[in-house]
């Protein structure tokens, strides 16, 4: 199995200084290489242009620019071109499916936060400085930097990548290893139901608070983008002090949030795969959870709208993004398989309006948000638990159902 590490690198000034000049040349990279491929296909002969055209081209533009592109890793300015060419893969799967294609589009050194080095010894060397007790991570013209390793790396690292994040250094790197240990059974099967008024319920009754850790820092949050859009927009270098401060404001409070999600989506999932040897989930399409609502045209007066609720959807959307949902699925994911437990999604229809006692279905059964009370028999329960309930029985089921 392959899992990732990501640890903080600590760079000299001079090191922080190359390894900007690095983001800044491969993303000069990525978009002249996305610059070609749109001049040949705006030409009258209507030309593609594919990666391996761009990769054979490497040499010749590392011989042109020696004081720049000639510094960097061969190979990673390869994956920096093999990431363009996904992007346009996954551009034309969407315009064959019918979706709503985004074209590739140019990048800022600003959002250009990333370099991949493909292979560990290929420009990049972890842990270059073996003799010495302080991990190092070797970059092909920046030299031998600082990592503070916080946990072992196991098996062997395929993947060196170099991400910013603010001011701050990360070595991401992917490690081969084998399939470890599984935990010791427990016996236990259990269902959840995720939501916003709490982050999830159990099949058992148990609840897990929901953070709403946006929420908390959105006073914070709000005075710092209001002392933003103050300032002109204008290019990076252009800025004043005062600007790129309020710039590393913003960006700091939103990394706070951000790890702050993951900590919690972490901590609960590992909660759960220690717990229980099956667990069944909602297989849920966040992405169309928080579309924004479609306005609805007044047929009397041209030009007008009538109320859609589109301020209700748009704070149901905001606490949905909040919650985290998709990061905690993933992570329960990743958590499970390395742990040797079973999740399933299974779908989410009718999980919190069908009675677990009686079997009737009906939307009359949810009175309210909480409260579920049957129709049919009158059983009485949350009804957040008595989704997870559902879910649990149909994920057993689909369980069953599966080929051995």
């Amino acid at each position: 199995m392959i899992r990732a590490y990501k640890f903080l690198m600590r760079p000299t000034v001079g090191q922080a200084q190359a390894l900007g000049e690095m983001l800044r040349d491969h993303c000069s990279l990525y978009n002249g290489a996305l610059q070609e491929r749109r001049d040949a296909y705006r030409h009258v002969s209507k030309s593609s242009v594919k990666y391996g055209m761009q990769s054979a081209q490497l040499k010749e533009i590392r011989a042109f620019d020696p004081e720049r592109q000639g510094r960097w890793s061969f190979s990673s300015q390869q994956a920096t071109l093999r990431r363009l060419d996904k992007a346009f893969a996954a551009f034309f799967r969407r315009v064959r499916s019918g979706d709503t294609p985004g074209h590739p589009r140019f990048r800022g050194v600003n959002w250009f936060d990333t370099v991949e080095f493909p292979k560990d010894g290929d420009g990049c060397r972890w842990d270059s400085t073996t003799h010495d007790p302080v991990t190092r991570v070797r970059l092909q013209g920046v030299g031998h930097v600082k990592v503070h390793q916080h946990q072992a790396v196991v098996g062997r690292v395929k993947t060196v990548s170099v991400k910013r994040e603010g001011r701050k250094w990360f070595v991401v790197l992917t490690a081969e290893q084998e399939q470890p240990e599984p935990l010791p059974a427990t016996g236990s099967a259990v269902g959840i139901d995720l939501g916003i008024a709490n982050f999830l319920a159990d099949s058992g009754g148990g609840f897990v608070p929901n953070p709403r850790h946006g929420r908390s820092n959105a006073a914070r949050l709000e005075a710092a983008q209001q002392a933003l859009a103050k300032f002109p927009r204008v290019r990076r270098d252009k800025r004043s002090a005062n600007h790129r401060r309020t710039v590393e404001k913003v960006a700091k409070l939103h990394g706070k949030v951000r790890r702050q999600r993951l900590d919690h989506a972490h901590k609960t999932a590992l909660a759960l795969v220690r717990e229980h040897d099956f667990i069944a989930h909602e297989n849920l399409t966040i992405r169309n959870m928080v579309k924004t609502v479609a306005p609805k045209p007044d047929p009397d007066k041209a030009g007008a709208f009538l109320p859609n609720g589109a301020a209700a959807k748009t704070g149901l959307n905001r606490s949905i993004s909040d919650a985290g949902w998709g990061v905690f699925l993933t992570i329960l994911h990743a958590k499970a398989e390395s742990a040797g437990r079973e999740v399933i999604a299974v779908d989410p229809r009718n999980t919190s309006r069908r009675c677990p006692q009686c079997g009737h279905t009906s939307a009359d059964n949810r009175t309210t948000q909480a409260k579920f009370h049957c129709a049919g028999c009158g059983h009485i329960a949350h009804a957040d638990t008595v989704g997870a309930i559902n879910v649990l029985r149909a994920g057993l089921v689909r369980r069953e159902a599966q080929p051995a």
